[in-house]
């Protein structure tokens, strides 16, 4: 017989925009339930170091950026579930969420499941990941200045990675499987006034690097002659694009050709009264920890005056945990 929990606001998923939401909803006195997965901290736990994140002058690691907000959550009073959402139904309100323990009945819900980077699925790219592999070159690429890097795709988001990298790094190459490159033509004709180097129509094999410096270099085959080769350099760049963590969502949600949760303009709010959207998981353009941690923020309001449109009132004053409501489900 599994317990059914009620929940004003129920956000699922971890990370900058999940703990954020949870931070002001907690602090709007919505006493509201985090499950956040057990695969728990977002992206940026991928990061051994944030230099860009406000607040932190001498950097901080993913994982302790992860934690302090995770902390900061729940002092002020909202629960953080670590289990992973199995099921939902948004024919709500009531919403039901539910995990292999519990059942959620919420009256709002905030979705920041987030996105996952593509990979090119080889052994050593997972073995040298935070050691040389980024996915991320906003977020990464300043630790590159003055070497050799590679950045491995062939869309807009490639394109702008091996541009922006070109400007520190001393040798850029853009390596891409195909001849003719699905970035937008203006993107195209930038890339051609640039130093950056080209190596099509090749493909990376395997990444080359030891325990004590990382990644050293890339092994490529050259799809037109057949000819593998190695190349020096010290660190890769893998854009071949995201995967959003929506699929669970699509009965009830709008979501764009990408895969990502369509917002109204402006907005967290999905095309579901009383469920948003925060972070990465409808954000395909700036994919940064503090534009999920604002967005964050900004579903967690939204919520709260939806609710107070349908004349919800606080559970409890600000950084006080609300009380745990539990029903029985005899179903």
């Amino acid at each position: 017989m599994a317990d059914t929990e009620a929940a004003r606001v129920l956000i699922i998923g971890g990370g900058p925009a999940g703990y954020t939401a949870a931070i002001y909803a907690a602090r709007a006195g919505l006493a509201p339930v985090c499950v956040e997965g057990y695969s728990s901290g977002g992206q940026i736990i991928r990061s051994p170091r944030i230099d860009n994140f406000p607040g932190y002058p001498q950097g901080v690691s993913g994982n302790e950026l992860a934690e302090r907000m995770r902390e900061q959550a729940v002092a002020f009073g909202a629960r953080v579930v670590m289990a992973d959402v199995e099921s939902v139904d948004l024919d709500g309100p009531p919403f039901s969420v539910n995990t292999a323990e519990e059942r959620y009945l919420a009256e709002s819900v905030i979705i920041a499941t987030g996105a996952e980077p593509r990979q090119l699925g080889l052994p050593s790219e997972a073995e040298y990941e935070g050691r040389g592999v980024c996915y991320c070159a906003i977020c990464d690429g300043a630790f590159f200045a003055g070497r050799r890097v590679a950045v491995i795709g062939g869309g807009n988001a490639a394109v702008e990675d091996a541009l922006m990298l070109s400007a520190t790094a001393e040798n850029v190459i853009l390596v891409h499987r195909r001849n003719e490159f699905r970035a937008a033509a203006h993107v195209l004709s930038t890339l051609e006034k640039s130093n950056v180097k080209l190596l099509t129509p090749h493909v990376v094999n395997e990444i080359l690097g030891n325990e004590e410096a990382g990644v050293t270099g890339i092994r490529v085959h050259d799809l037109d002659h057949g000819v593998t080769s190695d190349v020096e350099l010290e660190g890769i760049f893998i854009a071949i694009g995201h995967d959003p963590t929506s699929g669970m969502f699509a009965p009830w949600l709008k979501i764009d050709e990408r895969g990502y949760l369509v917002t109204e303009p402006g907005s967290t709010a999905t095309n579901v009264p009383g469920v948003f959207a925060a972070g990465d998981v409808a954000d395909s353009k700036f994919r940064q920890a503090i534009t999920a941690a604002a967005t964050g923020c900004q579903a967690a309001i939204e919520a709260e005056r939806w609710l107070i449109s349908r004349g919800a009132k606080r559970a409890a004053t600000p950084g006080e945990a609300g009380p745990r409501t539990v029903l029985r489900d005899r179903s």
